[in-house]
This record gives structure tokens, sequence and C-alpha cells, in this order.
């Protein structure tokens, strides 16, 4: 598949021929406490849920919370993946 990394976040994609995306998280134990780790994860998903119509269907994303995403703004988490996902080629192609 294809990946993408900034200080935030890391997001690892691969086709999965289903007619839509799929979407894994995964927070590591040095990020914090499970409380930590979970309100991360929720962000994580939400910024995914909000942004979801801008991502092409049939794939699998993987999405690594790094360091920086516990203590990022909901922005620049947002800006993040946005950005990732536009190097990793995840969004949809806009028509002018």
């Amino acid at each position: 598949g294809k990946s993408a990394v900034n200080p935030c976040l890391a997001v690892y994609c691969r086709k999965n021929n289903l007619g839509y995306s799929r979407l894994g998280l995964t927070v590591g134990v040095k990020l914090g406490k499970a409380v930590v780790r979970n309100r991360t994860r929720r962000r994580i998903r939400e910024v995914y849920r909000l942004n979801e119509e801008k991502f092409q269907p049939g794939w699998d994303i993987v999405v690594v919370a790094r360091t920086k995403a516990v203590e990022a703004p909901f922005e620049k988490l947002t800006a993040s993946y946005l950005a990732l996902a536009k190097k990793a080629g995840l969004l949809k192609k806009v028509e002018t």
C-alpha cells in the first residue's frame, strides 16, 4: 500500500476492492494511559467522520497516532489528517 507521515499522524492505505472504505486506528501505550489513548482515538475517528465525503471509497486506511496527536488542537489534527490523505491519494479529485 501507500503511506504518509507527519509529526501528528502516520497513514497507511491499501485498495480493498469493496464499495466502501474501512478505517483502523492504533494509539500506542507510550502516548498515555487509557483515558488519553481513547480520547485520541475518538478525536481521529471524528475527523474521519466529518470529512468522509472527501475520501474515495474502496480503501483500507490505518491511522497511527503519534506523540503530537495527543496535545494537538482539533483543527491541527484535521489539517494533518487531510494533508496526509491528499499525499497518499485518498481524496476525491476536485472537479472544476
